[in-house]
């Protein structure tokens, strides 16, 4: 987590710097920012309204060493949407208290105070309510294991189903084990189904958390532009959810295809090229093409690239317009 923290006396600066070795101990990525007047051998600025908007779209948590109320109206302009909003956090310059105030759960606040608080011996103050009653936290769980959430209202309904003391489904196709306090059991109106399909529903209710578990091979013809990539691609994807795309693997002849990069770019999909000898020691059955061959040094691109990106074959080849498509599925999730 890269976290942004700001102090605004010399006692809040000693915690903040602490706190940055801190965490930056734990994994996080620490910067720490303060108002000029403190600024030796630390970085320094002019206007707290001004750093707090600059990370605020930058950084995944910001950290305020100092009171509530200052954090409060620093962020105030900026809060616009739960899911997408950093964490944000105070503590004063004690370490006594230590506050998650914004994206306790789906960006991570509630974590970061306690490990906060461990740093300073404090107490973390989590307000949440399925935090403070003991409760499965859908959005927590989802967020650790990198699955998106399809609907947020029926988010919401689950977690006041689990806080009325109703019950709640839960099937996965992944094998993950019932969380405490769902049931695979009988037949409830509202359940959670992690899947990476789009189908038949569980459940008349169902919300589906849908994990990272596809890769996509793909090959195509130099100069192919993005549309004809991605309508081969939501085609290949017919029955299976496109938030499952974990990335897309091709051969390092493609590394610079722009329709390839242009439509990886688009939806935020990570490509990973592979050479023609890599692709070949791929292990599996795969559909044999000598003109590939002839072109690329191995007989397959887009099966061969799917599975070494990750998984087992699920859809063979696909091709159109000169573009081919083929998808694995990770079952280790």
């Amino acid at each position: 987590m890269n976290v942004a923290l700001t102090a605004f006396t010399r006692r809040g600066l000693a915690l903040a710097q602490r706190l940055a070795e801190g965490l930056g101990s734990a994994g996080h990525t620490c910067a720490l920012a303060v108002p000029r007047r403190l600024a030796e051998g630390v970085t320094g600025y002019d206007s707290l309204g001004a750093w707090t908007g600059e990370r605020f779209g930058q950084a995944d948590a910001l950290l305020f060493v100092g009171a509530c109320g200052i954090a409060v109206r620093a962020i105030a302009p900026y809060v616009r949407d739960k899911l997408t909003d950093p964490a944000v956090v105070s503590v004063d310059e004690a370490g006594r208290f230590v506050v998650p105030l914004l994206s306790g759960h789906v960006g991570g606040a509630n974590a970061l105070a306690l490990q906060v608080a461990a740093l300073t011996g404090g107490q973390a103050a989590i307000s949440t309510a399925t935090d403070v009653n003991g409760l499965f936290a859908v959005d927590v769980w989802a967020r650790e294991r990198d699955m998106t959430i399809s609907s947020r209202t029926l988010a919401k309904e689950i977690s006041a189903a689990l806080l009325e003391g109703k019950p709640v489904g839960f099937r996965s196709n992944f094998g993950h084990p019932c969380p405490p306090g769902l049931s695979e059991d009988g037949a409830p109106d509202l359940g959670i189904w992690v899947t990476d399909q789009w189908g038949e529903d569980p459940f008349p209710k169902t919300l589906r958390l849908v994990p990272k578990s596809l890769t996509l091979g793909i090959g195509c013809r130099r100069g192919t532009p993005a549309e004809a990539i991605e309508e081969a691609v939501m085609e290949a994807l017919e029955g299976l959810g496109l938030w499952a795309v974990a990335g897309v693997a091709t051969i390092d002849l493609k590394k610079d295809e722009a329709g390839l990069m242009e439509l990886c770019q688009h939806y935020g999909w990570p490509l990973t090229v592979y050479s023609a000898g890599a692709l070949a020691q791929a292990e599996g059955e795969f559909t044999p093409s000598a003109f590939v061959a002839s072109v690329t040094g191995v007989d397959n691109v887009c099966e061969r690239a799917a599975v070494l990106g990750g998984g087992r074959l699920i859809v063979p080849k696909r091709a159109k317009n000169g573009v081919t498509v083929a998808v694995a599925r990770r079952l280790d999730i």
